[in-house]
């Protein structure tokens, strides 16, 4: 009887997923197997339904690898979210008599897969394929997940058009960057349109007052205005909403959480949060600017990939069905060198949390400093140097030495 291979997609979209399903069903053919898709992820497999499938043929596989979002559709559920749940999941699997499965996911889905390889104990094969436009998963040679540079590219043309845009009309553009943990896409859009400040998780400690991230943003606007330019583009990574934490969640009133505890920070209207308190400050030291705010997010995840992504993904979804057929099972598939590298998803926990670890953007990488160097953002040399100092405060009704004491902090960061 031939061996049954399904793949299914977990998390929010990213471009590319339909590039791994391509390539996973086509090397699936080559070695004499049958290729499924489940619709909806683990949604259905984790509630004891029979889920929806589709038989992946050449005919519907061939040609979908350039095109953005996931014909498998895509579900946040959590197989592991208990015992029973996880039971279930792998009764489902076992019911629908799948001997390998390749699960294109983030942390979250990959960390699901973790656990039912651990349940079943080879009888299926597991391997997961990374997937998130945040870049937040830990592989090997610092390698991008997939969907991550096209998400880059896409928004970093919004910024740019942003960028002209503020320039023209005279104001301030706020702009949310999805990125939970990771402030990498946000880093990179900026750093690739040349936008005038990033703000990242990374640059702030846990429970920071919501004003040290808008003086952030204030002082940005006051060197900008100092240097004789009145506008600009501010982009945040929507995690500052959990560096600044109750600040900003309890401003939004009682938001829930989703099947793996996460609060839906989409549902949180960080950018007008952080829009009004800047206008608020501003005001406060006497500047007048036009401050705006947009989300950049869902236009990025469905996006057409670029030929990086197209390329890699291909290599991604041939290397998870290699691996499975050869004896492996437990494992994430990676890049390391040009070569497909395998890396067990325990290796991936965090031993403190029992989770996947989180990649962050390094702030002592160049970079990071490469980035940081080219934006607009109040540095110690600032508050330092008496003629900066006070070109800074002549934007403002401060004095020198007020300005000083009032922006030191951020200015260190």
């Amino acid at each position: 009887m031939t061996d049954v291979l399904a793949i299914l997609v977990g998390g929010g979209p990213a471009p590319g997923i339909n590039g791994v399903i391509a390539s996973a069903a086509l090397e699936g053919f080559k070695c004499d197997l049958r290729a499924i898709g489940i619709y909806d992820g683990y949604r259905d497999l984790a509630a004891g339904s029979p889920p929806k499938t589709v038989e992946l043929t050449f005919d519907n596989v061939s040609r979908i690898h350039t095109s953005g979002g996931s014909i498998l559709r895509t579900s946040r559920t959590n197989p592991a979210k208990d015992e029973a749940t996880l039971e279930r999941c792998v009764t489902s699997l076992d019911a629908l008599g799948i001997r390998y499965l390749v699960c294109i996911g983030g942390d979250d889905t990959t960390y699901g897969a973790a656990r039912i390889a651990e349940r079943t104990n080879g009888r299926i094969g597991i391997a997961t394929v990374p997937k998130t436009i945040d870049n937040d998963l830990p592989l090997p040679d610092d390698a991008p997940t997939f969907g991550y540079e096209t998400a880059r590219s896409v928004g970093a043309g919004i910024v740019e058009t942003l960028m002209e845009d503020a320039r023209t009309t005279t104001r301030w553009y706020i702009v949310i960057c999805m990125g939970r943990k990771s402030g990498s896409l946000t880093l990179g859009m900026c750093k690739a349109a040349g936008a005038t400040v990033a703000v990242l998780p990374e640059e702030f400690p846990e429970n920071t007052p919501l004003a040290s991230v808008t003086d952030t943003i204030v002082g940005s606007i006051v060197k900008q205005r100092s240097l004789g330019r009145e506008y600009g583009v501010a982009v945040v990574a929507e995690g500052i909403a959990e560096r600044v934490g109750d600040d900003i969640v309890s401003s939004a009133g009682n938001l829930g959480r989703d099947s793996f505890g996460h609060v839906p920070l989409a549902d949180i209207p960080l950018g007008t949060i952080l829009r009004d308190a800047v206008r608020k400050r501003l005001s406060e030291i006497g500047v007048n600017s036009v401050i705006h705010t947009k989300d950049i997010g869902y236009e990025l995840r469905c996006a057409r990939p670029v030929s990086f992504d197209v390329d890699y993904t291909r290599t991604l979804g041939f290397g998870a069905v290699r691996y499975l057929v050869e004896g492996g099972s437990g494992a994430l598939i990676a890049l390391a060198g040009g070569r497909v590298q395998p890396v067990k998803l325990e290796d991936l926990l965090d031993p403190s949390t029992g989770r996947i670890r989180t990649r962050q953007v390094d702030t002592s990488a160049e970079a990071y400093r490469v980035a940081r160097d080219y934006m607009v953002r109040l540095e110690p040399p600032d508050l330092r140097d008496p003629e900066r100092l006070a070109a800074l405060a002549a934007q403002t009704n401060l004095t020198p030495e007020h300005f000083r004491a009032q922006f030191e902090d951020v200015a260190l960061r």
